[in-house]
């Protein structure tokens, strides 16, 4: 380290004027005068203790305020599952998509009912159902043999009141409903089934 010069220590107390110095010190006491100066022009700097203490003071944000900066502030998610839970969730995934979806019912009129039909016919490749509310048109309405036991189904809106009606057996067989209860004679020396629809809405 080298000693200071006099001179520079009196021109820095202000016993003598800068004129004395050599040009280099006269720099160093200049650039020296420019970092006190700055000091000086600086805010004091704010001690631990104080910033604690003004932080205790403030008072708490309301629950509102609170509730509105934790919606505001990203952060982030993270979802730790169980083997056994994963296990779980996976097999509820599966079971709704392997279950039916529940199937909307057709929109009926004031005048319309639901007619159900029902008939066994063991063996049989297809069964459908003709009659006065169709024309008489083999194969517009099919049953059908869900479970492959031998029982066709099927289920039809149709206008309230009385029907005249015959199943098909795969398309040549006409014969009448068994399970019908009510039967009419036909032109042809045969009897149709005979159903009677009821409204849904009385």
């Amino acid at each position: 380290m080298n000693p200071m010069d006099p001179k520079f220590h009196q021109a820095l107390d202000g016993e003598i004027g800068m004129d004395a110095l050599s040009p280099e010190l006269r720099r160093e006491a200049e650039r020296l005068d420019a970092v006190v100066a700055m000091l000086a022009a600086a805010p004091a700097a704010q001690g631990v203790a104080a910033r604690v203490m003004a932080a205790v003071a403030r008072p708490a944000p309301s629950r509102p305020r609170r509730m509105w900066r934790w919606l505001v502030t990203p952060h982030s998610l993270v979802l730790r599952m169980r083997p056994a839970w994963s296990l779980a969730l996976a097999a509820g995934i599966l079971l709704l998509a392997v279950l039916p979806s529940p199937q909307i019912g057709p929109a009926l009129g004031a005048e319309e009912g639901i007619a159900q039909f029902v008939a066994r016919f063991p063996g049989a490749r297809s069964v459908a159902v003709v009659g006065s509310f169709n024309d008489w048109r083999p194969g517009s309405i099919p049953l059908e043999d869900r479970d492959h036991d031998g029982v066709w189904r099927a289920a039809v809106v149709l206008p309230a009141g009385t029907h005249e009606y015959m199943l098909v057996v795969d398309g040549e067989r006409w014969v009448a409903d068994p399970l019908a209860g009510r039967y009419v004679e036909d032109d042809f020396g045969r009897e149709n089934s005979v159903l009677i629809v009821q409204p849904v809405m009385h």
